[in-house]
């Protein structure tokens, strides 16, 4: 199988494709720059599967970015899915994101994308995301198969990103609040082993993959501290405190449970490492 990869840089991509190189005969894997007009004279005819990683994306949001991110994220995957299909590539994959809900983790309750919960983006990447969606949505035809993929928070070795921001902030911090939660959160070879999966069996439709279990902040900064022989002090004060003061942006984000109902995420779920373990690989 020949897959056609965007985004030379692109972390998800790269990883993907090293793990594919486990099975050389299987997969022939090529990446493609679009980062000007040049891929427009490539000719994808060769290709099985186009998956399109490349965006916009881990940019400190201003309203005057509103164009670029449409530019990039909805725009271009268009494009590039009207060549894959005028191309005959029977696949086009599309790296999309759990942004698209619009919904932020609580600290005082669960938050649980399901079934019934309805796409409402509320920043520039997941409005330009969802856009993106919809359109090459309405491309798809029986030989032509849309796959669209919204990872939660993705983690694994040199990820960028929030895990990585997480992880400096245990590195220099020695006090945690001591509060539960439940976060989906994806290691990213459990992702490509997914992908992998949609590929080998040419799924279409919309996914939701996660890890089969749900982290708690506990313990993903217990683990990462441990990793790192580092000592970090849990505070039930600290945590009382957060609890009564209003809720803000940065401690939900921080803090606060959101996960995807695993109703939603289906029966295909992978696990290639212990949870243990990815922290570890991801240090």
């Amino acid at each position: 199988m020949k897959i056609l990869i965007t985004g030379q840089n692109g972390y998800v991509g790269n990883k993907f494709a090293a793990w594919l190189k486990q099975w050389p005969e299987d997969y022939k894997v090529d990446f493609i720059s679009v980062r000007d007009n040049e891929w427009k004279k490539r000719d994808f005819s060769e290709y099985d599967v186009l998956f399109h990683t490349a965006a916009l994306v881990h940019k400190k949001e201003k309203l005057e970015l509103s164009e670029l991110y449409d530019k990039v994220n909805r725009d271009l995957t268009v494009e590039l899915s009207k060549k894959a299909k005028e191309d005959k590539v029977s696949q086009f994959v599309f790296l999309s994101s759990m942004a698209v809900f619009g919904v932020e983790g609580s600290t005082r309750r669960e938050v649980i994308i399901g079934n019934s919960t309805t796409e409402q983006p509320s920043t520039l990447y997941g409005k330009s995301k969802f856009k993106a969606e919809n359109e090459i949505k309405e491309m798809e035809s029986e030989n032509f198969k849309v796959t669209i993929i919204r990872p939660p928070i993705i983690y694994g070795p040199d990820c960028p990103g929030n895990y990585s921001k997480l992880k400096k902030l245990v590195l220099i911090t020695p006090l945690f609040p001591r509060i539960n939660n439940k976060r989906s959160m994806l290691y990213i070879d459990n992702l490509s082993d997914y992908i992998r999966g949609l590929i080998d069996r040419g799924e279409r439709g919309t996914f939701h993959p996660q890890n089969k279990q749900y982290v708690d902040i506990q313990e993903l900064v217990n683990q990462i501290a441990s990793t790192n022989h580092k000592r970090i002090v849990f505070s039930s004060l600290l945590a009382r405190f957060i609890s009564i003061i209003p809720e803000f942006k940065i401690f939900n984000k921080l803090f606060g449970s959101l996960v995807y109902d695993y109703k939603l995420s289906g029966d295909n779920l992978v696990e290639v490492e212990e949870f243990e373990n990815t922290i570890k690989k991801s240090n």
